[in-house]
């Protein structure tokens, strides 16, 4: 006798079928989102850069005006100038490519894009743990170049870019020498043939602690005078000493150097963590939508 046993009500269309376009859509639109979030913040990058790269190149065409305007010679704000120049270019490249990766949604400009984000971030951690491990080491070196510096000071007139950037350094922090004042003894092209009496840079003459008006005449280069005078010649063989006996910084520049540092430390580490944070935001960006696009491409296939 045969039996017949009752099979269970299975239904073949999906209780609810807007389901799964539901979650594709949701899914579009997630994508979408971070493609323009990262063309959005990457085009501010780039117009930053091409602001940055205009300034560099506004500075080497006008170098007269902004060295009587910030007070750098010649050579310092060169030197200076090219690097903004260059820091615009990199900055144009790398957001171009964020651009059009996200725009266009290039895996192979996302991918890039990302590996050169990453290799940004691997330089500078290991630059912070360079620094952090080889202080003692780095400082040492610094103070050999400065100390060279001091000895060879105004040997050669034409090669005078590390000079030109001590003086800037002392002027402005308002100390004289390393580590004090008589560094300078260690340079006789500072004493006076007439009288020996040993000299010091301009750069180091406290213009606040006295009105000797035959000094501040002396004081007519524009890292030396708060007045903003006319510039110093490029390679000028003319040379500003004050008499070491007269009022001038008596605190070394190490020391100076270390409590600029200090005070700041926390602008420092500020501006350092939000430069890593958003290269990890778009590095996160950017890896999450280049490996989401296959699915998208499998959707347009099966359609």
């Amino acid at each position: 006798m045969e039996t017949w046993e009752e099979l269970p009500n299975v239904s073949l269309v999906p209780t609810n079928p807007k389901a799964p376009q539901a979650k594709m859509s949701a899914q579009d639109s997630c994508l979408s989102l971070i493609k323009y979030l990262l063309f959005v913040f990457n085009l501010f990058f780039f117009v930053l850069g091409s602001l940055i790269f205009c300034f560099g190149i506004w500075i080497l065409i006008d170098k007269t005006s902004f060295v009587s305007f910030v007070g750098l010679s010649f050579m310092p704000l060169q030197i200076w100038s090219k690097a903004l120049a260059i820091s615009g270019i990199l900055t144009m490249g790398l957001a171009l490519l964020g651009c059009v990766g996200a725009l266009k949604e290039l895996r192979c400009l996302l991918g890039l894009y990302f590996g050169i984000l990453l290799l940004l971030f691997a330089m500078q951690i290991t630059l912070g743990i360079l620094i952090s491990t080889q202080r003692t080491r780095l400082e040492r070196r610094v103070k050999d170049i400065v100390m060279e510096t001091i000895q060879r000071y105004h040997a050669h007139p034409e090669e005078s870019a590390a000079e030109e950037s001590w003086d800037y350094v002392q002027f402005q922090l308002r100390c004289c020498g390393w580590n004090s004042p008589q560094d300078w003894l260690s340079n006789p092209s500072l004493s006076s043939n007439e009288s020996e009496m040993h000299r010091v840079p301009c750069s180091c003459y406290n213009s606040s602690a006295s009105n000797d008006s035959a000094i501040f005449e002396k004081l007519s280069f524009p890292q030396f005078s708060r007045r903003g005078p006319l510039a110093r010649p490029r390679h000028s063989t003319d040379l500003c000493l004050v008499p070491a006996n007269s009022a001038i910084y008596s605190e070394g520049c190490a020391r100076s150097i270390q409590k600029w540092l200090h005070n700041n430390l926390i602008s420092i580490v500020g501006i350092c963590l939000g430069v890593g944070l958003l290269e990890l935001s778009f590095m996160t960006l950017s890896i999450f939508l280049c490996r989401n696009l296959d699915q998208v491409y499998d959707r347009l296939a099966r359609h």
